[in-house]
């Protein structure tokens, strides 16, 4: 289970998220979802411990898998594709331990899992970006997480690719995971996640598609539109 509690983070002398609480329960799917500097990578860059709350916390139960915005990555360091993964398990590792054959089965199960078995010794610089991001998802699976986090898996991303891992996320939820996604795609998240998370420095309202897609007043406040916004029609569409 994720569990986000009273949180507050500041950044440059500035409170970025406030008293935000969400809990993402094993088996399910959450896509967070807010417009830009709304808090989104803060809150998961919080639970990997990577940022120092002001005030409350986030609470992990297991381990925790994270997949980064592919631009954070160096795409031009002369490694393949089955070593990126190993990485996954670095923190199993230490610095001297030579992988194992369980590690190495890890790796192989999550190369599996996004259809990258038969690229495994191809040099990461040669990928295309739906390859890239779907080396980035088998390293945080090799890892075998309880939790999994996801910053932006989608952008830039083809039609397939988008397709292909949305039906991968989703079946990571239902083999017992909890999953926290940012997402910008606000029609694939009220489609394709259990819950739906508006957050704009802090949680304004968490529900299903159907239970907040007539909440004007709630997307309003979240992404600062008005009642004649475009966005408000689109998303009664979907849900």
């Amino acid at each position: 289970m994720i569990a986000v509690e009273g949180l507050a983070v500041q950044l440059g002398g500035r409170l970025v998220l406030e008293d935000a609480n969400l809990t993402v329960h094993p088996g399910e799917l959450v896509g967070l979802i807010g417009p830009n500097g709304a808090g989104k990578t803060t809150l998961l860059r919080t639970a990997l411990g990577l940022l120092k709350p002001v005030r409350g916390g986030v609470a992990v139960s297991g381990n925790m898998g994270y997949v980064p915005q592919r631009h954070e990555f160096a795409w031009d360091f002369p490694i393949s594709v089955e070593d990126v993964v190993m990485t996954g398990r670095s923190g199993r590792l230490g610095l001297l331990r030579r992988p194992s054959t369980e590690d190495w089965q890890a790796v192989d199960e999550a190369l599996e899992r996004v259809r990258m078995a038969d690229l495994r010794t191809r040099p990461v610089g040669e990928l295309s970006g739906g390859q890239r991001q779907r080396v980035l998802v088998a390293r945080a699976l090799a890892l075998r997480p309880a939790a999994l986090l996801l910053d932006e898996p989608f952008t830039g991303l083809d039609v397939p690719t988008q397709e292909l891992l949305s039906e991968l996320f989703l079946s990571l939820a239902r083999e017992d995971r909890a999953v926290l996604m940012t997402t910008h795609d606000l029609a694939g998240a009220m489609y394709g996640c259990d819950r739906i998370a508006l957050l704009n420095r802090t949680v304004v309202a968490v529900g299903t598609a159907a239970e907040l897609a007539d909440e004007d007043e709630l997307w309003m406040r979240t992404f600062g539109i008005s009642e004649h916004s475009p966005l408000l029609r689109i998303l009664k569409a979907v849900a």
